[in-house]
């Protein structure tokens, strides 16, 4: 994804409050070194040298929306102890049970993972308080995320009460579910398991684009949820929204330091993405972007917006757009959009590029995941513009254009028109200045007619190349 594109959505989240209910957990690290095994048995020694807390579970992605600018709403329980004490103090709200955890660290590397809890449904009382909390937070909020870790505190009673609110609110709810009932979440608008959780859940392996592909169909053709993403760690994820077909997005590699709370993370990113209004494909993008940096982190990290961008940019840092014949063109954005990216298309000549040109170049780069540029060629220009024109060869001018961080890749058509081009490469956004209407953009239909999006961009008064060239004889 662009970086200027992931700016302008986490912009849209920004202050967006967002509910999450479920499991609210303590975890604990204990970190160390070790350098010699027990004589009493034949286990590791842990030297302790610090020990962390921060929250986890539907805590840990409260975390994560505030550390992309959203703002959180937690409704859960707490425990009256000690470690109940401890977390409230670090999550600042109300709750009612507490399942700490201990992970004993070395080096690293994690050696044991230590759960101490009083997992169970939480009694009448407490129950149908958080019923009412839901009640009464969900018409304030922008979206409502479900954090199951199968600790007991999301009953059928409150998963009901989270839709029906959810409904009358007219918000999302998107739910990361456990176990092997997916149905108990109802019709949520996101279902977020890993690909273990789906297998199990519908008997079906996940171990292939092929097989996940399949099994998103299944779970959708028995499963009340609009949409289902799964998490497929190194792999990426897969994503079907019902009555569509089944995408793949892969991600980055990267070293893995700690897995430990990235699915909190990548739930956090998919809910502030869905949040700012785009499309599922961008929220899995951004979603895959985000777990990368989590996993790179120790204990269950949290993932900033600045962080997110910083990424995206050292991601397009080093890539230069590149001159690609129209046949190999084809191709690559076959590519592009096996990978689960959105494609981006406009043309002009270019002759002299002014700011109305940049213009309409950042607002197409804003809109896709790769921009494709084409420029008429020497010939085609000749017939449109007269014979002093262009001022610039194709080559030329394709050169410029690679060197513009919007631009992806540019291509030289001959025809008067693109049409040819637009309709052998299947652009999913096509981009146009102002002084042309919907009516008069060519293929326009086409891309339309395939579900694309067609944009205008309002033009920067005063910049022409005819004004810019006329100027330049004026002068002379």
């Amino acid at each position: 994804m662009q970086p200027a594109r992931l700016r302008q959505i986490l912009e849209k989240a920004e202050g967006q409050r967002v509910l999450c209910i479920g499991d609210i957990m303590l975890d604990r690290f204990v970190y160390g070194s070790v350098s010699r095994i027990s004589p009493e048995a034949p286990v590791p020694v842990l030297r302790q040298t610090r020990l962390a807390s921060m929250p986890g579970g539907a805590a840990n992605v409260a975390r994560n929306l505030s550390s992309l600018g959203l703002k959180p709403v937690i409704i859960g329980a707490i425990g009256d102890d000690e470690a109940g004490k401890e977390l409230s103090g670090l999550l600042g709200c109300e709750a009612h049970l507490v399942t700490p955890q201990a992970r004993l660290v070395a080096g690293g590397q994690q050696l044991l993972r230590l759960d101490a809890e009083e997992a169970g449904a939480p009694d009448t009382s407490c129950e149908q308080a958080a019923i009412t909390a839901i009640r009464k937070f969900a018409p304030t909020v922008a979206a409502i995320l479900i954090s199951d870790y199968a600790k007991g505190f999301l009953t059928p009673a409150i998963l009901a009460a989270t839709l029906e609110a959810a409904a009358s609110a007219k918000v999302p709810v998107i739910a990361d579910p456990k176990g092997q009932d997916f149905a108990r979440y109802g019709a949520v608008d996101i279902l977020k398991p890993n690909a273990g959780e789906l297998a199990a859940a519908i008997g079906q392996p996940v171990t292939s684009d092929e097989t996940a592909a399949a099994a998103l169909s299944a779970a959708l053709a028995t499963l009340p949820a609009k949409a289902i993403v799964v998490t497929r760690a190194a792999q990426g994820m897969s994503f079907q929204s019902r009555g569509e077909k089944p995408a793949h997005v892969r991600g980055q590699a990267r070293e893995v330091f700690d897995v430990s709370g990235a699915g909190d993370t990548s739930l956090a990113a998919l809910a502030a993405v869905i949040i700012a209004g785009t499309k599922l494909e961008e929220a899995v993008t951004v979603a895959i972007l985000a777990s990368g940096i989590a996993v790179g982190k120790a204990g269950t990290a949290t993932v900033s917006a600045a962080e997110l961008i910083e990424t995206a940019e050292s991601g397009f840092r080093h890539q230069k757009a590149s001159l690609i014949a129209r046949d190999a063109m084809v191709g690559q954005i076959e590519r592009w959009r096996e990978a689960g990216l959105r494609i981006g298309f406009t043309n002009g000549v270019f002759d002299i590029l002014h700011p109305g040109h940049v213009r309409i170049l950042e607002e197409a780069g804003n809109r896709c995941d790769r921009l494709v540029v084409a420029i008429n060629s020497d010939a085609s220009v000749r017939r449109l513009k007269g014979p002093e024109r262009p001022v610039n060869t194709e080559i030329s001018r394709a050169q410029v254009l690679c060197g513009l961080a919007s631009v992806d890749a540019v291509v030289i058509f001959e025809e008067d028109t693109p049409l040819e081009l637009i309709t052998a490469l299947k652009p999913d956004v096509l981009v146009k200045g102002g002084d042309y209407t919907r009516d008069t953009i060519v293929g326009a239909d086409i891309v339309e007619a395939r579900g694309g999006e067609v944009v205008v961009v309002q033009l920067v008064e005063g910049h022409s190349t005819t004004a810019i060239i006329a100027r330049s004889r004026k002068k002379d």
